[in-house]
């Protein structure tokens, strides 16, 4: 949309239930700054893309993957078919506020890019369960200390970047996991802000606190490897020239 200034990306899969809400709450909240709200399902069976296409409006775009291949390459996918400088994420389960991605797009000036490559949003007072939270707990004290990413909260999909940064990182099925250490490995900042964190309306978590665990730890080890191995000439020339689409 020639007239967006922000780039919402809401990647989702088997949300069929809550997308239809999370989309409506988004047109209202965030119609002032111009969005372009981009809803990627990641081949979900239970109707996502018809209950998303039913809900949007001439802001809304939807694309459909043919079978599923991930959140980082849902939100992949959306940061290809965005035209703005800046994009930013959240989940289409209903438990991020739009009100929140609006208050992390103030951080910045969403019409160029300057040495803040990401806001992040911190959860507050989290709707997880106490199993969930001290697994959340152990591994970002790991990524922490192995990565030096200074992240309070990786795992909130709630992001706003710049859209060449996100495409210049190295693509791989976790980097969405990994948005601030990226973001500090190409030299930029990050702000991060508190954010609420909504009870799930409908629907069950992709992940199980075993199985997080153990791609985790193979996830940590290989960007630890694909970081000694990425080297960049400077932050500013990972982003296009100014004027060029």
């Amino acid at each position: 949309m020639a007239d967006a200034t922000l780039s919402i990306i809401i990647p989702c899969f088997n949300e069929g239930q809550t997308i239809g809400p999370v989309i409506e709450e988004v047109i209202a909240k965030t119609e002032a700054v111009g969005s372009h709200i981009i809803v990627v399902d990641d081949g979900s069976d239970d109707g996502t893309a018809e209950a998303a296409r039913a809900a949007g409006n001439e802001r809304v775009q939807v694309i459909s993957h043919p079978v599923r291949a991930g959140k980082s390459a849902a939100v992949r996918t959306g940061a290809l078919a965005a035209r703005t400088v800046w994009i930013g994420t959240m989940d289409g389960d209903g438990q991020d506020d739009p009100n929140d991605l609006l208050r992390m797009a103030a951080e910045i000036d969403l019409a160029c890019v300057g040495d803040v490559g990401l806001v992040g949003g911190v959860r507050q007072n989290r709707t997880d369960g106490a199993n969930r939270k001290w697994a959340s707990r152990l591994a970002n004290g790991l990524r922490k200390a192995l990565l030096h990413d200074d992240c309070p909260d990786t795992a909130c999909g709630l992001k706003v970047l710049p859209r060449d940064l996100y495409l210049a990182m190295p693509f791989f099925d976790a980097l969405h996991r990994y948005l601030p250490a990226w973001n500090k490995h190409f030299g930029y900042e990050a702000r991060y802000v508190p954010v609420t964190n909504r009870p799930r309306a409908a629907g069950q978590s992709k992940y199980s606190n075993i199985g997080r665990a153990v791609a985790g730890f193979f996830d940590l080890m290989g960007v630890v490897w694909l970081m000694r191995r990425t080297h960049t000439p400077g932050k500013h020339m990972l982003l296009r020239p100014e004027g060029t689409r």
